[in-house]
């Protein structure tokens, strides 16, 4: 399989995936196939988007900001121009997108807007159920890295709280057009039926950033110098670095901090 018929663009951090039995593995990958609605994030050639539109059919909508893959995509004869729209997926509301209640988001996710793909994921968390992806292989390590690793961070605690997180496979560089310089990994995120009680996403966002804005402090020092009123924290949390608590105690942590007006 070789695709030319886009231009990748070094400054939309376009690398085409090239492989097809790699795009049927990644689409073959979502376990949701009920009554949602499907958005893939930068279909480029379309090389994922044929594989996922035989699963999904009309309940698939390819989303890209690059003009150019629209208009090859627009032109092709198997998925119709309506399911095709050119967009931001960091700026258009989830509510232009489609009326379903529950949303899968996939694709072969451009590396320079991967992180904000997840928090736009998190923002839509009422609604996102699954999310299947390939980023950078760091960044993919780092979402499903368990407390206690170097790696794990702001990203592993975020998504974890909300999502199951669970590393599927690494694909090599030769597989792309052009070749990227690292390799990629692809996981998949399921929603949790169980959410945090008690503590808002923003709060829980700001107490987890603060902590591991100074990862090498203790916690009682890190959440001081975050502005965090830290006086009814319990001692065996503030003794702690922030790599040391799992997202489950990064909740319990966040109820016991006063959350801004």
């Amino acid at each position: 399989m070789k695709r030319k018929a886009v231009s990748p663009k070094k400054h939309l951090g376009q690398h085409f995936l090239n492989d097809e039995a790699i795009a049927h593995r990644i689409a073959h990958s979502v376990k949701c196939d009920d009554e949602q609605a499907f958005i893939e994030v930068g279909p480029g050639t379309g090389a994922l988007t044929t594989h996922l539109i035989e699963r999904f059919g009309e309940r698939l909508l390819a989303i890209d900001v690059d003009e150019e893959s629209i208009l090859h995509l627009r032109n092709e004869n198997w998925i119709p121009s309506e399911q095709v729209l050119h967009a931001d997926i960091l700026k258009v509301p989830l509510t232009d997108l489609t009326s379903c209640d529950e949303v899968v988001i996939v694709g072969n996710f451009p590396y320079n807007i991967s992180s904000q793909i997840l928090f736009r994921a998190l923002d839509w968390r009422e609604n996102c159920v699954e999310l299947v992806g390939m980023f950078q292989k760091e960044v993919a390590e780092r979402i499903c890295a368990a407390h206690g690793s170097k790696v794990y961070g702001i990203l592993s605690v975020l998504m974890q709280t909300y999502y199951d997180a669970e590393y599927l496979f690494t694909v090599p560089p030769h597989v792309f057009i052009p070749p990227p310089k690292v390799q990629s990994g692809v996981i998949r995120l399921v929603k949790k039926t169980t959410q945090p009680e008690g503590v808002s996403y923003k709060h829980l966002k700001r107490v987890t950033k603060a902590a591991f804005n100074q990862r090498r402090k203790t916690l009682r020092n890190a959440l001081r110098s975050g502005g965090l009123d830290i006086t009814q924290v319990d001692e065996a949390f503030l003794s702690q670095r922030a790599e040391q608590l799992a997202p489950t105690e990064f909740a319990t942590l966040a109820n016991s901090i006063p959350s801004s007006p």
